[in-house]
């Protein structure tokens, strides 16, 4: 389950009410949870198609904004709305995938990333790029499913990504990549056919960096 999904995917993808609505309740978490000071340089990490930072947009203000998404199609997506209004015409669109990317020289003050980690195999690799990018004492903002039984995506036949994470597991990995403070806590449910799934929002503190790293 790869870029070509997301592709396929990306023209519609906002037509699609509940997307829209979990984007706005993860939006409205991540605000709470980390909230905005002045000229804070925001990265939305598998951004798709904006739909959180168009939230964060609508309750922050001083969003200096890049987006990253490794799916071509998500990206044409959010320099359509660039072009349009819809996000910021400073906003910047990276095609950025950290398993295989090296993290750009850049430094950010908020990393979000929503929904996205349960698709990553190599996780300690990207969170290790998300500290790469933060500032000393930025915040990564992490959204994603509680463990589940496989349910779903067990309508796709090529996902082979996490089924969801343990709470108590996601804080240990995230302190092991350098990050401090993690806290963990409810943010939305994700309700379909199949089920109710619960999402878990994590916020942890880019731990200062020694040696002059």
């Amino acid at each position: 389950m790869g870029a070509k999904h997301f592709d396929e995917r990306a023209s519609t993808w906002d037509d699609d009410p509940d997307k829209r609505r979990h984007g706005r309740d993860v939006a409205r978490a991540v605000a709470a949870a980390a909230p905005a000071r002045e000229s804070t340089r925001l990265l939305e990490y598998g951004a798709g198609t904006g739909l959180v930072t168009q939230g964060l947009l609508e309750i922050l203000e001083g969003l200096t904004v890049t987006l990253a998404d490794s799916s071509s199609g998500m990206r044409a997506v959010l320099e359509a709305k660039i072009a349009d209004g819809t996000l910021p015409k400073d906003a910047r669109v990276w095609d950025l995938d950290l398993e295989h990317d090296a993290a750009p020289q850049e430094r950010f003050d908020l990393v979000v990333t929503s929904m996205v980690l349960h698709h990553v195999q190599a996780l300690p690799t990207v969170l290790e790029g998300f500290a790469a990018l933060l500032e000393d004492g930025g915040l990564l903002c992490v959204v994603d499913l509680d463990r589940e039984d496989g349910s779903f995506h067990e309508h796709l036949d090529d996902f082979h990504g996490h089924r969801g994470f343990d709470r108590a597991e996601i804080v240990s990995t995230l302190q092991d990549a350098g990050f401090v403070g993690v806290t963990v806590q409810d943010c939305t449910q994700i309700e379909r056919e199949d089920g109710r799934f619960q999402v878990f929002l994590a916020v942890g503190r880019r731990a200062a960096r020694t040696g002059g790293a």
